[in-house]
């Protein structure tokens, strides 16, 4: 067999397409669940670090700390097999949830610190000169702000999220990837893995673009 019948077989990836987009499908909403809680828990964690309690504070570091270090997939398997020993069971679906916004959280919150210290502190003076609450402060001027200057890292976390769904097919979750390896051991061809690979394409070249364009929108706004 050649190159185009071994890894670009037509009509196994047109066999393989319709479970293909159904992982894809799956990847998506995965992707995105884990991303809109990922950056709520960021949120809520770099505010407890920067702004609670030395307790408090303590543990948001710990976790943060922790959480940037432990792979991705050791996290996974935690999270999957071992809990229910100790009667906490997950589906696939919310254990690669749970894995992916830990993870990502923590990288999150870091984004986000940088952001919330790289407003002015001037910023935060005239504030407090009128008499803006802390909540205020935060929800008016500091986030505002903050979240302007994070966008590209922050894209830039969500884009590594959406890959590192691939792994979820480790506890039996019928994402992109799962299906891809099932149709590639049904058909004997690794096409379906080449199907998959361009699907991430779609889904994630796009993205690396915005990022290029805010960044490059960004540098021309600061040189003025």
């Amino acid at each position: 067999m050649g190159l185009m019948e071994t890894f670009f077989n037509y009509e196994v990836l047109r066999s393989s397409a319709l479970a293909l987009l159904e992982g894809l499908k799956l990847t998506v909403t995965l992707g995105l669940t884990s991303l809109v809680a990922s950056f709520v828990a960021g949120l809520v964690l770099v505010l407890a670090r920067l702004y609670g309690p030395m307790p408090i504070r303590f543990v948001a570091v710990t976790f943060i700390d922790v959480f940037r270090a432990i792979p991705l997939l050791v996290l996974l398997v935690l999270v999957y097999y071992a809990l229910p020993f100790v009667g906490v069971n997950f589906t696939p679906f919310w254990a690669a949830v749970t894995a992916l916004s830990l993870v990502a959280s923590a990288y999150a919150a870091e984004c986000f610190r940088a952001g919330i210290e790289a407003v002015a502190k001037g910023q935060f003076e005239a504030a407090r000169a009128l008499g803006f609450s802390w909540t205020d402060l935060m929800k008016d001027v500091v986030l505002p702000q903050a979240v302007r200057l994070v966008i590209p890292p922050s894209t830039g976390i969500g884009i590594s999220l959406i890959k590192d769904t691939a792994l979820a097919s480790v506890v039996a979750m019928p994402d992109l990837l799962k299906q891809a390896t099932q149709a590639q051991a049904f058909y004997a061809n690794p096409s379906p893995l080449i199907g998959a690979a361009l699907l991430y394409l779609i889904i994630l070249l796009p993205l690396v673009r915005i990022v290029s364009s805010i960044e490059e929108r960004q540098q021309r706004a600061a040189s003025r």
